[in-house]
């Protein structure tokens, strides 16, 4: 149970509202907002879900200081429908976005959809300087750049992690520079010069991490904290995990330094589970990874700080990514497109305590190249883990690992959440441009 904390009356908690134009004093008070998405990250490989042999002291500082989430999902089990999920606060599968696109820089379909509303978008109308940093990964046509999708400013590096020969960076009076970092410090030294040079207005800051998504690389700074990880690939991959915590903690120390930590609510999270085969990640007791439908896919780590609003605490119900873009429209007032109804919720009345029960009826997932489906409600889940395959019913209160299928002994149970699968695919698209890649079969 969380108890609630006031600040200014947390006037801003009730609901989303469309605004009028921005200026300095409609921003003055309002939050900063803080973002930081981490690449393939296991389940279990943060301290706050168990990991043992990875520290994590400033990430799991966010969780310490503030809420811990145990059922956190995303809207899709691979990088980019994930993350466009969370840019948009809607389900991706009902404007087409379901496969990663591929690199198609003369075809503005191919990424997210421009009749979409970016998280961006709305805070921009509303006077928030924002900045994305990292891995886009939402189409590469300039009507998709994160500059024209309400972004202020982009700063990304080509390649990965040595690969680099200059950096992009859209600042304003800024060009094309070299770039001799590793690709996370350079990410990070961004994030922090972004918060100081906007400390004195309201800012949104995306910083989206690669890591620790393939290629495995990282440098003998990070590589040195391992001695004892004998198994090549999980010891650079906990380098890598290493590295992005350091940036985490540099952000956090950015915010405390400037005295803007209890105005800044910050966000961790993973954009996907583990591909544990691939990059030597955990998902610990959860089933499958990356790609699947089974909780490893898209059950993900997931923290939430704002210190001297939320008092520290666990929250178990099931929420969503999509559910970030719905609660900082909600605290800043930004305006969204009726249009385009958001799927998600706004989480700060059921963290204060404000609203019992859970946020949302089910939690959702299709994956239509693989006919795969989840229905997450409550303690039940309902799994269709390809075309032509019976449902199953799992308890994950007492089952997470999917390991014993109720559909037999609970008929009604899985009629129930039949019901609500149907009637949400029905109000899906199919995909509207080709993926980079399929998905890996289940195993």
């Amino acid at each position: 149970m969380m108890y609630r904390k006031t600040i200014l009356g947390l006037m801003m908690i009730a609901g989303i509202a469309v605004v009028a134009a921005p200026s300095a004093a409609a921003t003055a008070n309002k939050p900063n907002l803080v973002v930081i998405l981490a690449d393939d990250l296991g389940y279990q490989d943060v301290g706050f879900n168990g990991c043992k042999d990875i520290p994590t002291p400033h990430i799991d500082s966010v969780a310490a200081n503030g809420i811990k989430f145990t059922s956190a999902y995303v809207t899709y089990s691979v990088c980019a429908p994930s993350r466009a999920g969370f840019m948009t606060g809607r389900y991706p599968q009902r404007y087409g976005f379901e496969r990663n696109p591929k690199h198609l820089p003369d075809d503005n379909t191919a990424g997210l959809a421009l009749g979409e509303t970016t998280l961006a978008d709305s805070l921009g109308k509303i006077g928030y300087k924002s900045a994305m940093i990292g891995k886009w990964h939402l189409g590469t046509h300039p009507d998709l750049h994160p500059v024209n999708r309400g972004f202020d400013e982009c700063y990304n590096t080509p390649g990965r992690y040595f690969a680099n020969s200059y950096a992009v960076n859209t600042r304003p009076g800024k060009k094309p520079q070299t770039c001799d970092k590793y690709r996370t410090d350079a990410c990070s030294d961004e994030a922090v010069s972004f918060i100081e040079r906007h400390k004195d207005e309201s800012f949104f800051l995306f910083l989206a991490y690669d890591a620790p998504h393939m290629p495995l690389q990282a440098t003998e700074k990070y590589l040195s904290r391992f001695p004892e990880i004998k198994n090549e690939k999980r010891k650079t991959y906990a380098a890598m995990v290493s590295a992005v915590d350091d940036g985490v903690g540099r952000v956090l120390e950015a915010l405390r330094k400037l005295k803007l930590e209890d105005n800044t609510l910050v966000i961790f999270f993973s954009d996907n589970g583990g591909p544990e085969h691939k990059n030597a990640s955990n998902n610990g007791p959860l089933r499958g990874g990356k790609s699947d439908a089974t909780e490893g896919g898209f059950r993900v780590p997931f923290a939430l700080q704002w210190k001297g609003t939320l008092s520290a605490g666990v929250y178990d119900q099931p929420i969503s990514s999509m559910d970030i873009f719905a609660t900082m429209s909600a605290l800043s007032h930004s305006p969204t497109d009726p249009n385009h109804p958001l799927d998600g919720v706004n989480l700060m009345p059921y963290l204060t305590g404000r609203e019992k029960g859970a946020p949302h009826e089910a939690i959702y997932l299709r994956k239509f190249d693989q006919g795969r489906f989840a229905v997450r409600k409550g303690d039940y889940k309902l799994l269709i883990n390809g075309k032509g395959l019976d449902a199953n019913l799992y308890n994950l209160t007492e089952d997470i690992g999917e390991k014993t299928d109720l559909a037999s002994q609970y008929p009604e149970r899985l009629d129930e959440l039949e019901k609500l699968r149907a009637a949400w695919a029905s109000q899906l698209i199919e995909p509207v441009f080709e993926g980079s890649y399929i998905s890996r079969k289940k195993k």
